[in-house]
């Protein structure tokens, strides 16, 4: 198996601690999962954006360079105050490992879900990207009024693999945008997904080891995870679909169901397993949200 250099390895430590005891983990089923060839992007025009040139991160030779391993920008402007979780952000750090965070950059590279990040995170892909490859793309950045998207575009796997590849982006909104109907203030869009894991997870040619995570986490343990993170297969579960998300008054996630689904609620009677999975991303908010607000 492939090895990163140590100063890497120790990021990954922070992301090995058992969840507590009185943490709080969320299933997304895989059934809000809604069928999509396309990208946000591809639907409103005016492409993906730049490519992120890096702050920090990994080692020292992803500064200032878009091709990188386990790199970070940031802090980024958000434009808007967003409330994640009970504490209100205005910045954001754009993660080249498939996920964006508030408070500090991760380049933290195999997943224990999102839960098990340490800061807080919102993750459409948390795996090991690896952009060095001459073949693989690059993550973007598309700034719009009240609005942001962030774009992993045909990207590799460590180390530097380009064999397979992955498209996948995240929308995030501020509380200002005129939300259309059937969409929400965070969304997940896949197209091709063809790689899971890199190398130093334990994955051979992107599969095996540890395979990426998908979901929301507070950095203290509690999140939101989609059913199938870190577990074989992932990669196909996600692969041609799109996920939309509301935050609810206290910054927690909602699933937003697919036009002309019934409601999530039930009249009567005992709710369906996959229902229940939606059920309850509403029911962590009350509990998550006893957090200090920080600028």
């Amino acid at each position: 198996m492939t090895n990163k250099p140590l100063s890497v390895a120790l990021a990954i430590a922070a992301l090995a601690i058992p969840l507590a005891a009185q943490a709080a983990v969320i299933t997304i089923p895989q059934s809000a999962l809604i069928p999509s060839t396309q990208l946000y992007t591809d639907d409103i025009g005016g492409g993906i954006g730049s490519p992120v040139v890096m702050t920090g991160g990994g080692n020292a030779a992803n500064v200032g360079q878009s091709r990188n391993d386990d790199g970070f920008r940031g802090p980024i402007d958000l434009g808007f105050t967003l409330n994640f979780f009970g504490n209100d952000y205005t910045s954001f750090y754009a993660n080249n490992n498939g996920n964006i965070s508030f408070g500090n950059g991760i380049s933290a590279f195999t997943p224990t879900g999102p839960q098990g990040a340490p800061q807080p995170i919102i993750s459409p892909f948390f795996a090991d990207v690896d952009t060095r490859g001459t073949a693989s793309g690059l993550m973007n950045l598309r700034v719009m009024d009240n609005q942001l998207i962030v774009t992993w575009d045909r990207v590799g796997y460590f180390s530097a693999n380009t064999n397979l590849l992955n498209t996948f982006q995240l929308v995030l909104r501020g509380p200002g945008y005129a939300i259309p109907a059937g969409e929400g203030q965070i969304g997940f869009f896949y197209t091709s997904m063809q790689w899971e894991t890199g190398d130093a997870s334990g994955g051979a040619n992107g599969f095996g080891g540890t395979p990426a995570a998908i979901g929301f986490g507070d950095g203290q343990s509690n999140g939101y995870v989609l059913e199938g993170s870190t577990q074989a297969n992932i990669s196909a579960a996600v692969n041609n679909t799109r996920l939309w998300f509301t935050l609810t008054e206290t910054g927690t996630p909602e699933v937003v169901p697919p036009p002309d689904t019934p409601p999530v609620n039930p009249p009567t009677g005992v709710p369906e397993p996959a229902t229940l999975g939606l059920l309850g991303l509403g029911l962590l908010g009350t509990a998550l949200t006893r957090r200090r607000r920080r600028a």
